[in-house]
């Protein structure tokens, strides 16, 4: 256990879209500095895998994240296992394969903004209460690049990225007073399985992205984790309401 922060140290963390990506390595992470981990996904993943190696600090819940059963059984048995949540990773998202307007569904619409919008609104109202009974609790969301500027996504997930952009905002805003610290994390070109697509064949498109960044690479999963620790933590008490770019550069073009 590499213990870097220790005040995260026995933290009650949920983590939404656990079992893959981002999510995965924020539940990783964590679990190193001794913090209870509690996931949620649609997908089985891995996390069975981690609750077996961490049977004490990790349990899970495999549901739909727009259902509003399956978050709430999701956060019951979250409370059964660990107790009360002290830092939300709002992490789940899907893509829209860059789709404009025109080639936009009103389904595939609906669907981004269920899961990459309304689910994290679900969420964070179930939970808000007892980090305000408490008078301390972190939120960090995940935005995106595509949630500051144009071209990290097509048009449903573009409009759902700004749309969290500005619920934490108006979150961190809200609740600042009430102890409540919100922030959220917009990355930029990260390795995950939801990208795989860019990596297929001869891998182009993967190429195309890594020549456009500044830095010439992807980050890794693991990199985005990291700087999740640090915005969980005590140190970083005074960073509230900002979107932290992850980017390698890329907004500064």
């Amino acid at each position: 256990m590499n213990n870097q922060y220790p005040d995260l140290a026995r933290q009650v963390v949920f983590v939404t879209g656990a079992a893959s990506g981002i999510g995965e390595a924020q539940v990783h992470a964590f679990l190193a500095q001794g913090a209870f981990v509690f996931g949620f996904d649609r997908q089985f993943g891995k996390m069975g895998t981690v609750a077996q190696h961490f049977p004490e600090q990790f349990s899970f819940f495999v549901g739909d994240i727009r259902e509003q059963s399956s978050v709430e059984e999701a956060i019951k048995q979250c409370h059964e296992h660990f107790g009360t949540v002290t830092i939300l990773l709002n992490t789940a998202g899907i893509l829209d394969d860059y789709k404009p307007l025109l080639e936009t569904s009103e389904e595939l619409w609906e669907s981004i903004y269920e899961t990459n919008v309304k689910s994290m609104f679900r969420v964070t109202r179930l939970l808000l209460p007892e980090m305000i009974a408490q008078q301390a609790g972190v939120i960090i969301n995940m935005a995106s690049i595509a949630g500051l500027v144009a071209g990290g996504g097509g048009i449903a997930y573009t409009s759902a990225k700004h749309a969290i952009v500005g619920f934490t905002k108006q979150l961190a805003l809200d609740y600042a007073a009430k102890g409540i610290r919100v922030k959220a994390i917009a990355p930029g070109a990260i390795e995950t399985p939801m990208n795989a697509a860019d990596f297929v064949g001869t891998g182009e498109m993967a190429q195309w992205v890594a020549d456009e960044t500044p830095v010439k690479r992807w980050a890794k999963p693991e990199e985005v984790a990291e700087l999740t620790l640090f915005l969980a933590t005590p140190q970083a008490s005074y960073i509230q309401g900002a979107i932290v770019p992850i980017d390698g550069g890329w907004l500064l073009k």
